[in-house]
């Protein structure tokens, strides 16, 4: 009989007890494995924090958000200060004393390159790729994504009510980081007059001669979806930085909204719940298979893995000729340049 440990990592995201289900459920009922749930991420081995999962602690809580394990964004391979706590042998010391076969790692980019890590280290890895960002690379999809674009869609809708009644401009800041795949779909999906994603360069003047070309058209309002990891000065959130350049240099009106930690909270869609099921059955087929080192991955329609040393260090970015940004232009939607 195999024990199997569950962790989750770095940000948390809709779907996470999703996959936390699917793992353990499959693991104690098709495989009879025992299960351990490790708390606060790779806090929970460091610190030896972590407790048996049972079939009954995992009922209920597919539609739940967050994590019941708990997450933290320890990184244990990155040396702070004068640290000398060895923290990568304290994980591997402590799962050998738990006496695991594996470990199930649920996180992002930084929770795989971590993963990856502790694989060359010696110890049976696999990965789940979750974040609302989609930006883990060799996956069509990670979950957290599908929900993320539900809310901030709903946020944009939600909005054109506002611009439309005042007949001012609204600039909505999406999270995403360096990757603009929530920013491009909910701006797409919601309707977004200008859409500014990471990938792409923008040039300020081509923005506000658009949106000036709106007003001069009698378009009572627009819309302008922005991504937080586009080009703007630090001392100031892009949201803030776009709508003060629009108002510079348009002297129309405009106001920011910055959606923020909303994105990520709340029940996941039922596209989510599904991914992550499928990925969590997916990992303990892969362990039952002995076929470690991995990360589940989703292809078309099928649920397949790759190496975690294919993974690690990598993003997964917008292309510039993506169908989106090619329907994009076609609509007259703004992505920054000029015509």
């Amino acid at each position: 009989m195999k024990k199997i440990g569950i962790l989750t990592a770095g940000g948390d995201c809709p779907g996470l007890n999703a996959a936390i289900r699917g793992v353990g459920k499959t693991a104690i009922v098709k495989y009879g494995m025992e299960v351990i749930g490790i708390a606060d991420g790779f806090l929970g081995l460091i610190n030896k924090e972590y407790f048996p999962l049972s079939e009954e602690m995992l009922s209920g809580i597919l539609t739940e958000g967050g994590t019941i394990l708990g997450t933290s964004r320890e990184k244990p391979f990155k040396k702070k200060g004068h640290m000398t706590i060895d923290k990568p042998k304290l994980i591997n010391d402590h799962y050998n004393e738990l006496g695991l076969d594996c470990l199930v790692c649920i996180g992002g980019n930084g929770t795989m390159k971590t993963a990856a890590r502790l694989a060359e280290e010696g110890l049976n890895i696999i990965g789940l790729p979750k974040t609302i960002d989609n930006d883990v690379w060799g996956t069509d999809q990670t979950f957290g994504f599908d929900s993320a674009l539900g809310i901030a869609t709903d946020a944009i809708d939600r909005l054109h009510s506002t611009a439309n009644s005042h007949k001012r401009i609204m600039v909505i800041e999406i999270m995403g980081h360096n990757a603009g795949w929530l920013t491009l779909y909910a701006g797409m999906a919601g309707g977004g007059d200008v859409i500014l994603i990471p990938e792409l360069d923008y040039d300020m003047k081509a923005v506000n001669a658009y949106l000036l070309d709106r007003a001069n058209k009698k378009k009572a309002y627009s819309i302008v979806v922005i991504s937080e990891g586009i080009k703007h000065p630090k001392n100031k959130s892009a949201a803030s930085y776009i709508s003060d350049q629009i108002e510079e240099g348009t002297g129309l009106e405009a106001r920011k909204t910055i959606l923020g930690y909303i994105q990520r909270g709340g029940s996941p869609s039922p596209t989510d719940r599904i991914l992550a099921t499928r990925f969590g059955a997916a990992a303990v087929t892969l362990i039952a298979k002995e076929q470690y080192g991995r990360m589940v991955i989703k292809k078309g329609e099928k649920t397949k893995a790759l190496p975690l040393s294919e993974v690690a260090g990598k993003l997964r970015l917008v292309p510039h000729n993506h169908s989106l940004i090619k329907k994009a232009h076609g609509l007259d939607i703004c992505l920054g340049g000029k015509k």
